[in-house]
């Protein structure tokens, strides 16, 4: 019995370790093409060789030592600091607004909620040149707010944080209102402490997001000191040649703080999406 329960676990195990491989083979394939000589990137193309052969870290030497040419430490900059920036107003503003959906009554709240959630299905795309038309006339282009601003707030945040203020008892907020807390006392010291996992994978998200983010910031931004690292490593795509060496080095830096940051708040996600699911009333 033993042996035919673990034959059964390696039979559904192997599958999904050749499915994981098929998603981290992209990741892997970037790491070792970072490590790589030129002549070797080029021998390696039609065989599909992964090994680097030398291991040569001249890549990361080049990227990170050019700053006139490539400013990776201002574009580091610019990336870290808009990302935390736009992950704490997110949190702020639709944690707010979140709690005002669940747990305030006001006329016409509920169809307004339809309404913000009906807002998902639009496409990114389309708002970019309404936005970018609203930062030029606001006098914000090329600046720290056109890249802050307008990722502020968004309705999947308020969803997902409306569905686990929903899974909260409704005893806890009645017994801190006959200790004497308002509304806001209420949010601050019932709701956020028992949200903090809604609000961790919240803030992952956001900041992934962020970090991650491409076409606005290729939008909003033009000197090359306010580009961000997704922007700044497409200067090594030239019009008639790639350095694949630098550019696949620049990416790996770009992909190691979210890695990072995924691995180490992921039980925070995964508890998080478990517990917003289960709608209350």
């Amino acid at each position: 019995m033993r042996s035919f329960l673990r034959r059964a676990q390696l039979e559904l195990h192997l599958p999904m370790l050749a499915l994981a491989f098929l998603f981290l083979a992209p990741l892997l394939w970037m790491v070792a093409t970072a490590l790589k000589t030129p002549e070797d990137i080029i021998s390696g193309l039609g065989a599909l060789r992964w090994v680097p052969q030398p291991v040569t870290f001249e890549n990361f030497r080049s990227v990170l030592a050019k700053t006139e040419e490539f400013p990776v430490w201002r574009w580091t900059f610019n990336s870290v600091f808009v990302s935390l920036a736009v992950t704490a107003l997110v949190l702020a503003v639709d944690s707010l607004a979140a709690y005002s959906y669940s747990r305030l009554r006001w006329r016409g709240r509920d169809r307004l909620f339809a309404i913000l959630v009906a807002t998902m299905l639009v496409p990114g795309q389309v708002l970019l040149i309404p936005s970018y038309l609203l930062i030029r006339e606001l006098g914000l282009f090329d600046t720290y707010g056109a890249l802050i601003i307008p990722a502020g707030a968004g309705a999947f945040g308020v969803f997902l944080l409306r569905q686990f203020f929903m899974t909260i008892p409704v005893e806890l907020e009645e017994a801190a209102r006959l200790d004497g807390c308002g509304p806001l006392g209420v949010f601050r010291h019932v709701i956020l402490p028992l949200s903090r996992p809604a609000l961790a994978t919240l803030g992952i998200f956001t900041f992934m997001g962020t970090w991650n983010a491409f076409e606005g910031p290729l939008i909003f931004t033009d000197s090359l000191l306010m580009r961000t690292l997704p922007i700044g490593i497409t200067i090594f795509q030239g019009r008639y040649n790639t350095e694949y060496g630098p550019l696949m080095a620049a990416a790996a830096l770009v992909a190691i703080p979210v890695i990072v940051a995924f691995l180490v708040f992921q039980k925070y996600i995964i508890k998080g999406i478990s517990l917003s699911g289960l709608a209350g009333r």
